[in-house]
């Protein structure tokens, strides 16, 4: 899913503003649709050249936080951003301890220079590594692989798992009594 943010703000160039991010946030809530499968839907920043930390909160971050929550098969992506405007929000993020993926689209529409923007704290952070590591894995696997190293327990890794699919980081997929869990994105 392609979400065009500089169509969806009326070709605007320079986002500012809480009011302004709210009408976007509402446009985005009317554009997206949960798919039967999981799938990024890229908010496509291209042709942005700035965008504020409060219409940033009030729109990408408001529908991130909707759509995680309401859409849970949808994970949103921050695609073709400028300097300026990936600057803006990983400052945001990292006072948030939060992170969301970020990549560029090739030609083709294939994300290409994935990575996160923002901060996750040391431990969200080594899960995530972990994941990216491993492709896929599930808390009763992390639990079996880290076996006496840290005593973490299946349910501290489900709880540490479904913390990054909360944020979109992680495609949270049910297999019977199971859930694995998988980056939403390669880091290149």
């Amino acid at each position: 899913m392609l979400l065009p943010i500089k169509t969806l703000t009326d070709n605007e160039t320079t986002l500012a503003g809480a009011q302004a991010g709210r009408r976007l946030f509402g446009k985005l809530v009317a554009s997206a649709q949960a798919p039967a499968e999981p799938e990024p839907a890229f908010l496509d920043f291209s042709g942005i050249a700035v965008a504020t930390s409060s219409f940033l909160r009030e729109s990408v971050i408001a529908f991130r936080d909707y759509a995680r929550s309401t859409l849970s098969t949808l994970y949103p992506v921050i695609a073709n951003a400028e300097a300026p405007v990936a600057e803006e929000l990983a400052f945001f993020l990292r006072h948030r301890a939060d992170a969301l993926w970020a990549c560029d689209l090739d030609e083709r529409g294939a994300p290409v220079n994935a990575r996160l923007l923002g901060e996750l704290d040391e431990v969200q952070r080594a899960t995530f590594d972990r994941v990216l590591h491993l492709g896929s894995t599930s808390a009763p696997a992390l639990a079996a692989q880290s076996d006496g190293e840290s005593g973490v327990g299946p349910t501290a890794w489900n709880n540490r798992l479904s913390n990054l699919a909360a944020r979109g980081l992680l495609i949270e997929r049910r297999g019977g009594k199971t859930k694995t869990f998988a980056p939403v994105l390669e880091i290149m």
